[in-house]
């Protein structure tokens, strides 16, 4: 009887034991802390870039630009470098220009000031639907190596114990958790299925419905519908797998070969807000604190007899070459919007103040 006893305490808990949480982007971690030179004659000397996710593209801008140039060609995760990007009807002037993320403070709800994403859309006041997509400003690199950034936004790789450089792939990424259980940077490993996915947002009584969008190892982009924002104050909003099989013994079970294929994930590709033609138009506000996820593990953590990438580097070559496409993918759009930059007009308007005392 004791040990029928065990038997079915031990199945009660099976269930739970399946899934492990993690952060999958804390955007309180994306406060702008440095400050890294856009233009020589840059008036505003506030910090405007996120330390930790300092990304380099100079290295592809190619050969015909000054050292000059290149020093400035550097982003972040920053919250205000984000993108909104907006369906093709409200592509207006107008709708552009008011559509932007801005960095926001929460005073104290979470038992302490926390920094938040800030939100804002336009969309068209005309009877029609239309979508808003939120989303970072490069793709997040998954096998990004360890690096130190410095106050100027100067990145310097980082070794690792036996003096070799960090390539990001048999180590830790730096868009990753770096410890057990510390938030992620819009990036989490060894995901096999995810069973929920929640967002903390700030509801302001719209009517919009927000999606979250996760691409996996693959490259698939998955949407993930969360709800609709008519609600006032920070609220959980949360996506729950149709298709999560709780019970093992239902389970399609499958044997795949270990190696040499690199360990699943999934990284945050951005949010989608959709307003529907018989809702009001015009600005949308919202806030953003993190998104979370509680996944089923893809591979269990084993001591393996073998060095088997040691060996072989098979992962690292065919890692190596997809950093070095995402890099290019988003080093080329920042480097022609650098040149966009260097274009536009300084000058004064014609009745501002300050050129009026000039004259």
């Amino acid at each position: 009887m004791k040990q029928m006893l065990i038997l079915v305490v031990i199945a009660m808990l099976a269930g739970p034991l399946f899934a492990e949480e993690a952060t999958l982007i804390d955007f309180s971690l994306l406060n702008a802390d440095i400050y890294v030179k856009v233009t020589d004659n840059d008036p505003d000397t506030s910090p405007n870039q996120n330390r930790q996710t300092m990304m380099d593209y100079s290295r592809v801008a190619g050969g015909s630009f000054t050292t000059q140039q290149k020093a400035v060609m550097r982003t972040s995760l920053a919250i205000q470098n984000w993108e909104v990007t907006l369906a093709s009807s409200a592509r207006t002037v107008e709708n552009i220009g008011n559509s932007y993320t801005k960095q926001a403070t929460s005073k104290g709800y979470w038992g302490e000031q926390k920094i938040v994403m800030g939100v804002r859309v336009h969309f068209p006041v005309e009877p029609h639907n239309s979508w808003a997509l939120i989303k970072p400003p490069f793709d997040i690199p998954a096998f990004e190596p360890q690096a130190d950034v410095d106050d100027q936004g100067n990145i310097s790789a980082r070794t690792n114990d036996d003096g070799r450089p960090s390539d990001g792939i048999t180590g830790p990424s730096r868009f990753e958790s770096q410890e057990e259980g510390a938030p992620a940077y819009g990036v989490v490993k060894n995901v096999g299925v995810i069973k929920e996915l929640a967002v903390n947002v700030y509801g302001l009584n719209f009517p919009h419905s927000l999606t979250a969008l996760v691409i996996d190892s693959m490259g698939n982009q998955k949407s993930m519908f969360m709800g609709y924002l008519n609600f006032d104050g920070w609220g959980e909003l949360i996506w729950r797998n149709p298709q999560y099989i709780q019970e093992v013994r239902k389970r399609d079970i499958r044997l795949f070969p270990l190696y040499p294929f690199s360990t699943p994930f999934v990284k945050f590709g951005g949010f989608l807000i959709q307003r529907d033609a018989a809702k009001m138009g015009g600005d949308f506000i919202g806030y953003f604190k993190d998104v979370k996820i509680i996944y089923d593990k893809a591979v269990l953590d084993t001591e393996r007899d073998i060095e088997d990438e040691a060996l072989w580097n098979i992962i690292l070559d065919r890692e190596t070459a997809r950093k070095v496409w995402e890099m290019e993918r988003f080093g080329h759009n920042q480097v022609l919007r650098y040149l966009e930059l260097q274009k536009q007009a300084t000058e004064l308007p014609f009745d501002s103040p300050e050129r009026n005392q000039q004259n």
